[in-house]
């Protein structure tokens, strides 16, 4: 499309108009084509835990409550971590009572279950407030995203898992890119003598395939480390086969 010019109906003080080549006057400009508008994606928290299963929704809540509290982004969060506990607490007690209390039983269970929501979705909302957009920080709060693509297949599980040594106390971690992951979560436990395995620990979230940086780790120690893809109509795929490294 041509540009439209610029027109001035404009007269000097005595009335006369102005006039196209008058003296003193700079006559340069198109009138501004409109802009075709650009939305803008923002990440969502997912809200599915709401129709959930119960066990999956008691490993949501668990998952929050070792998460969220600890990020500095989220401070001040709308529910404290007292609270949660508590309501998980509960949730988890009244799942176990219910198969021999009856109806009684599944009314409570019911009632914990519907505290436990209503106290995650208010922690969604915060969440999906103070992520600014940032995938890797919206998930490591132990909230999952709303996918902003059509329908997917499930994730394949990571192959090709790399480690090595970086500084002391640290491993760094390689794996093959998965195409449509999201980000890559990355779990470790201590490999104790006798090859005795302690309990899983989070890693955390990378948006990097290839810059997956475990630290805090014992120099000395033995880890197995096993690495997951977010993403796909699964929501995450199968952990890795596990690797056994020294940190140094």
């Amino acid at each position: 499309m041509a540009p439209t010019p610029l027109t001035w109906n404009g007269t000097y003080p005595d009335g006369t108009p102005f006039r196209w080549g008058d003296p003193g006057l700079v006559w340069d400009g198109n009138v501004p084509e409109p802009q075709p508008y650009k939305r803008m994606n923002h990440l969502r928290v997912l809200l599915g835990f709401t129709n959930a299963p119960d066990h999956n929704l008691e490993e949501t809540g668990g998952r929050v409550l070792a998460q969220l509290f600890d990020i500095p982004a989220y401070a001040n969060p709308p529910v404290t971590k007292v609270a949660l506990q508590a309501a998980v607490t509960d949730f988890t007690n009244a799942i176990a009572a219910q198969p021999d209390g009856g109806k009684a039983a599944t009314a409570d269970k019911n009632n914990k279950r519907a505290i436990l929501v209503t106290l995650l979705r208010k922690l969604a909302g915060h969440v999906q407030e103070h992520c600014g957009d940032d995938l890797a920080l919206l998930l490591s709060s132990g909230f999952e995203a709303v996918s902003g693509h059509g329908p997917s297949t499930p994730l394949p599980k990571p192959m090709d898992v790399r480690v090595e040594n970086s500084n002391s106390g640290q491993l760094k971690i390689r794996v093959k890119a998965i195409a449509n992951a999201r980000c890559y979560e990355v779990r470790y436990a201590v490999i104790a003598a006798g090859g005795t395995l302690g309990p899983w620990q989070m890693g955390g979230l990378f948006t990097s395939s290839r810059d997956i940086l475990l630290d805090d780790l014992t120099p000395g120690t033995n880890y197995s480390i096993q690495v997951r893809a977010i993403g796909g109509s699964t929501r995450k795929s199968d952990w890795s086969d596990a690797i056994s490294h020294m940190s140094l």
